[in-house]
């Protein structure tokens, strides 16, 4: 229990001072409830007048302060994108199709999908007489690009996670960039796709995100899927435990009609209502016009323009599929996981 200590009753300022610090004392007391803050809506609603209203980065899909991950398949153009929007951040200008309300400002990359070749190659033009590539993109000294030292020890009584992470932290402190895109989540944490590994590595980049009152967009991947189906949260691998811990999330999907088209489309919002639903995806092609490799701005459209059409053979298959697992002795929530089907369609195709 606290006491009041009052050293100078004869001053009467000092003592309403005090009183006033011993008053603070016990609402905080009152408040703090272990890890737990407790404190009327009302009083949580003044502290976020205070508090600035989250700007877009990268249109409505993710806002400053977000912890947002974008997903997709392999090569749909995550990193392509990825790089797209840190340039735009430390430019201070926005991509075709999004607004970006945000000032120019420092972005870490952490690359660890690309070498540094392969990252010039992509923002260069070649010369193919000379084989050599020239006329190098001009990315702005506000765009920092990480990948990790391979000469780099790991300190002994130390794991190569740990250390991992620990850098992480220290390269935000020692650039102060509050802007972190990290490409991708599976060289953090190996095993995403499991509640138990994905747990600790969502409650260390939220910790990092407090911390340092960070902005983080995180690349993720999704297996492989059936073409014919809307993108949903639940092709994230992870799904339920990364998509509960972020802010805000969205994908990237393949146009089976046109090899050569990409949308885009959101998943998961706080900071806005769901815009760019199944009904208004935002559709990209893949351009280099000169020595930026990019998404260009095509259209908006709906997502079933874009997905496979299941003929009569797909069907008959994929029934076939259905019973044979099913005599194998798989439920019928096994088979719709593995033939990524509807637990009702697995249901209906039994009984024929």
């Amino acid at each position: 229990m606290i006491q009041p200590q009052f050293n100078d009753l004869n001053k009467p300022e000092t003592v309403i001072n005090h009183i006033a610090e011993f008053q603070n004392e016990l609402e905080l007391q009152k408040e703090n409830k272990g890890i737990f803050k407790v404190k009327t809506a009302n009083q949580w609603i003044e502290e976020a007048k205070s508090s600035p209203i989250p700007l877009m980065l990268f249109g409505e899909l993710w806002h400053d302060s977000e912890l947002c991950i974008l997903f997709a398949d392999t090569n749909l153009g995550k990193s392509i994108l990825a790089v797209q929007i840190a340039d735009s951040i430390s430019k201070g200008k926005s991509i075709s199709g999004f607004k970006m309300e945000a000032e120019k400002q420092p972005v870490l990359y952490f690359d660890f999908e690309l070498s540094a070749k392969q990252f010039e190659i992509r923002y260069a033009v070649k010369n193919e007489a000379e084989k050599t590539f020239e006329q190098h993109y001009t990315f702005d000294f506000n765009f920092k690009r990480v990948e990790i030292n391979p000469d780099a020890e790991i300190p002994e009584g130390s794991d190569f996670e740990s250390y991992l992470n620990k850098s992480l932290e220290q390269s935000i402190t020692e650039t102060g960039s509050k802007i972190l895109i990290i490409d991708n989540l599976t060289y953090l944490k190996n095993e995403t796709e499991k509640a138990r590994d994905a747990l600790p590595l969502m409650k260390h980049l939220k910790a990092l995100k407090s911390k340092y009152g960070l902005s983080i967009l995180a690349l993720a991947h999704t297996p492989k899927r059936d073409l014919s189906k809307p993108i949903t949260r639940n092709d994230l691998q992870g799904s339920k435990m990364l998509i509960n811990f972020v802010d805000s999330c969205f994908t990237i999907g393949e146009s089976y009609t046109d090899k050569h088209l990409r949308y885009v489309k959101q998943i998961k919002a706080r900071n806005t209502e769901i815009i760019y639903d199944t009904e208004n995806v935002v559709v990209y092609q893949i351009q280099k016009p000169f020595n930026f490799l990019e998404f260009e701005f095509v259209s908006f459209g709906t997502e079933r323009e874009h997905l496979k059409e299941l003929s009569e053979k797909d069907r008959e298959s994929t029934i076939e599929k259905a019973k044979e697992l099913s005599q194998k002795g798989f439920s019928q929530r096994s088979i719709a996981a593995e033939l990524h089907i509807s637990l009702g369609a697995v249901n209906k195709y039994l009984k024929l």
